[in-house]
């Protein structure tokens, strides 16, 4: 039975040029980046010449660009990396209750040791309001971190609004979490507002293992990590030379070709939403309207049913999504995101998220539609009350 991968927002199937090229750099360029012999500098250079395509394809200089092992580092070393500063006065931060896990946890932590959180409410359409962040801006914020595309509902934020008003705030820092939304949703760093950028190389179909912070040339982080100091002292650790390589690629293909995908998976994302309006069992919870919603994400609600319980039957059936998000998949609770939308507990408690790729076409959408019809059908029976 062929499969079906419809979960690209958990992680994505690396391009065959990028495997290709990780493998030629494990197996030929091993030497430690940092080594001072001419097989380590070589290793070294091709570190370089990464950061500054990078750099190059968002609109960033080169020293701007700092390499992490993926999101949940960049937003640590983001959030962290300002409110752990030693003797800062400013102690509050202002977040949402929607954010990846990776930044709600952080929040938490940095809660319990004596930093004030502010965490605003979504509305219905799971979208926070850029006035709401404006009203929660106190003396002492010095950090606001906004996602830029949610990973459960595929809702955009609005990050350009929320960087204009923070104009008028030069001391308080600007995070966008954008995990999510690179090489899906246009974004220039030269042209942002924000200080800092998150992003994860196995979501735009590079190497796990493999991401980056953009930050705002003079800011300075506390590091996470002690040691050798590489990426100017922001974050030690050997180079992961074949990961960072391949990720410069996968964003250069990934940008390339996003205005197309973009159209392309747009209307993927229509034809699904037709389908799902046939099926009375099911409820979407993603924003209907395309000028806030990311072309990528379709989250739907079976009220009433446990989403592992969706999840296998539409395995069996060759058709692969998930609940939450992959990092919150196991978790027997209704979803964070939704209940903070006020969705309610059954909605919360029964949804799906379906995420599209590069390889899928209308026929695809229509198989999964057809098992989705299918299995819910079988489901029906089983309802909870």
């Amino acid at each position: 039975m062929k499969t079906y991968y419809f979960d690209h927002s958990a992680s994505t199937p690396p391009y065959e040029s990028v495997i290709r090229a990780v493998a030629e750099l494990m197996a030929e360029h091993y030497a430690n980046p940092s080594a001072l012999h001419r097989a380590g500098t070589d290793a070294g250079k091709l570190v370089e010449r990464a950061r500054t395509a990078i750099a190059s394809l968002l609109g960033a200089a080169p020293s701007e660009v700092v390499f992490t092992s993926g999101g949940t580092e960049s937003n640590n070393l983001a959030m962290k990396g300002i409110l752990g500063q030693t003797g800062r006065k400013g102690k509050h931060l202002i977040t949402t209750a929607i954010e990846h896990s990776s930044v709600h946890a952080t929040a938490k932590q940095l809660e319990s040791e004596g930093v004030r959180v502010t965490y605003l409410m979504p509305d219905a359409q799971g979208r926070i309001a850029a006035a709401d962040v404006a009203s929660a801006i106190a003396e002492d914020t010095a950090l606001v971190s906004v996602m830029h595309v949610n990973n459960e509902t595929g809702a955009l934020q609005p990050i350009d609004e929320i960087g204009e008003l923070l104009r008028d705030h030069p001391r308080i820092r600007f995070h966008v979490d954008g995990v999510q939304a690179v090489g899906k949703v246009p974004f220039d760093w030269a042209r942002s507002r924000a200080d800092l950028y998150s992003a994860s190389a196995h979501k735009f179909r590079g190497p796990r293992g493999a991401g980056f912070l953009l930050v705002r040339e003079g800011l300075k982080l506390r590091p996470l990590l002690a040691g050798g100091g590489q990426e100017s002292d922001a974050r030690s650790g050997t180079h992961n030379l074949p990961g960072i390589v391949g990720m410069a690629q996968a964003l250069r293909l990934a940008l390339e070709s996003m205005p197309e995908r973009r159209s392309r998976m747009y209307e993927l994302r229509r034809r699904l939403l037709a389908y799902a309006k046939d099926i009375s069992e099911l409820v979407l919870n993603s924003p209907e309207d395309e000028r806030v919603a990311s072309p990528q994400i379709v989250n739907l609600s079976y009220p009433g049913m446990r989403p592992e319980v969706l999840l296998h039957m539409l395995e069996e059936h060759g058709v692969l999504v998930s609940t939450q998000s992959a990092c919150s998949s196991k978790s027997l609770k209704p979803s964070r995101v939704l209940m903070a939308m006020g969705l309610g507990e059954a909605r919360g408690a029964g949804s799906i998220r379906i995420s599209f790729g590069d390889e899928h076409a209308a026929e695809d959408i229509d198989t999964l539609a057809e098992r989705l019809r299918m299995t819910v059908a079988k489901l029906k029976p089983l309802e909870r009350d």
